[in-house]
């Protein structure tokens, strides 16, 4: 995804990274290649001006936060502008006990019909009802393609093939599920050139007609900075409350893409990544730069720093922090971590660390976190809290059985859990990766 946009950002962090001192002349440097890195991806250049003046006057004016060097807290702020570009996370705000109604825009090409087969799919595994109104009278075969592809999530498409009055078929659709204990009503419609005024016509009837509590702009991730005129032109017509961008799997032009949200205000809900129905993902903007710029998601590390520092009791963190930990500790650590995501984002999230460990590893170290749990808990409080000690082959056998994992998986555990404890008595009294001493992963 975005691979341009991601090797030109990675290689001016790396810039930063390998410099042995943070200067004004650096700072700039820094602010130019991002520049260059955005107008090649096509983000609007306006935006771009925007970005880069921020981060500039950030990176020479802000202190570091405790436990930040200035070089981690610089990557941070380029972080915070791209995110900040992006808006906040945004989901629909259904209404209980009433049928919401929802219409996806676009012209054509862009992956409605697709888009709307996906997000009833997405809908349905949430536990929405979902029921959808084919009113795409334009293209042939629209509505025949919606049907086909709904019918896997066993969702209700309702649709007139010979009636090409498009606000009359979104009227009857309607009146057909009205008695029906549906949550959500899927509206898909015609697409055409943003700049054809009949298909901007019949979107403002349409919308007359339906009265939707959201309409979704649904964008073509390929086309660049045309993004934003499209958004502009169909925002006026209809006021846009979400963004769904397609095609993101492949595109060399997606930061037009994502910066189309400026244009109506409305935030990214969705990206398509694929042509499999299930291809289809809620948009985080703070995950998405944090993978674009290969860094996973670093505010979920800087908010449980924070967490781990206003709730762990000051006895527990004086323990851990001191390399003193016991088991039930290290437990503790594991669960603070798998509440802000997986093992992957949070070390790849540590300015660094991106690319230092293979992808099996990781893969193969967030599958252990859920063992590890179980096994902990099959430890009397004596083991957990001297297990190094303690821990010899018979208690391990009697762990093992009382876990339901194989006693390599507990020797695993302990092995680890030696490794975190040597290795944060070992960064006692430096500031290597606090973030990592903090959660027990040093």
């Amino acid at each position: 995804m975005l691979d341009g946009l991601k090797d030109s950002l990675g290689a001016a962090i790396k810039k930063i990274l390998k410099s042995s001192g943070i200067d004004e002349e650096l700072i700039k440097e820094l602010s130019k290649d991002v520049q260059r890195a955005l107008l090649q991806s096509d983000v609007n250049v306006r935006l771009v001006l925007e970005i880069t003046k921020q981060l500039e006057e950030r990176a020479l004016n802000e202190t570091p936060p405790p436990g930040l060097s200035r070089k981690d807290h610089i990557i941070k702020i380029l972080y915070d502008e791209l995110s900040k570009l992006l808006g906040n996370e945004s989901d629909f705000d259904f209404k209980p006990g009433k049928q919401n109604k929802l219409i996806l825009i676009g012209i054509q090409g862009s992956g409605k019909t697709t888009v709307t087969a996906k997000l009833a799919k997405f809908l349905t595994r949430q536990g929405y009802k979902v029921g959808v109104v084919g009113a795409d009278t334009y293209r042939p075969g629209a509505l025949v393609q919606l049907r086909t592809m709904c019918e896997k999530s066993n969702v209700e498409v309702y649709g007139e093939e010979n009636n090409k009055d498009s606000p009359n078929i979104v009227k009857n659709g309607l009146k057909h599920f009205a008695g029906q204990p549906l949550d959500v009503i899927l509206i898909d419609t015609a697409g055409r050139h943003k700049e054809e005024k009949d298909l901007l016509d019949e979107m403002a009837r349409i919308n007359k007609v339906a009265e939707p509590d959201l309409a979704l702009l649904v964008i073509d991730g390929t086309i660049g900075q045309q993004c934003y005129s499209q958004a502009e032109a169909f925002h006026k017509t209809i006021p846009v409350g979400g963004v769904i961008i397609t095609k993101l799997d492949s595109s060399a032009k997606g930061g037009g893409a994502l910066a189309a949200s400026a244009a109506t205000g409305a935030q990214i809900m969705y990206i398509g990544t694929g042509e499999r129905i299930d291809d289809l993902e809620k948009f985080s903007p703070t995950r998405f730069v944090g993978r674009l710029l290969g860094m996973g998601d670093i505010q979920a590390v800087l908010d449980l720093a924070k967490r781990l520092e206003d709730e762990g009791d000051d006895v527990r963190m004086k323990r851990i922090s001191s390399g003193k930990m016991n088991m039930e500790d290290f437990l503790f650590q594991l669960e603070e971590v798998t509440k802000v995501g997986s093992l992957k984002g949070i070390l790849e999230s540590i300015p660094g660390m991106s690319g230092m460990v293979k992808e099996d590893q990781l893969d193969q170290m967030e599958g252990r976190v859920e063992k590890w749990r179980y096994i902990i808990q099959s430890m009397t409080k004596a083991e957990k809290a001297n297990p190094l000690d303690l821990l010899n082959s018979s208690r391990i056998k009697r762990i093992a059985r009382g876990s339901g994992w194989p006693e390599g998986e507990v020797k695993e555990l302990i092995k680890n859990y030696k490794n975190s404890k040597n290795m944060m008595k070992a960064s006692k009294g430096r500031q290597m990766q606090g973030t990592l001493r903090k959660m027990g992963l040093g």
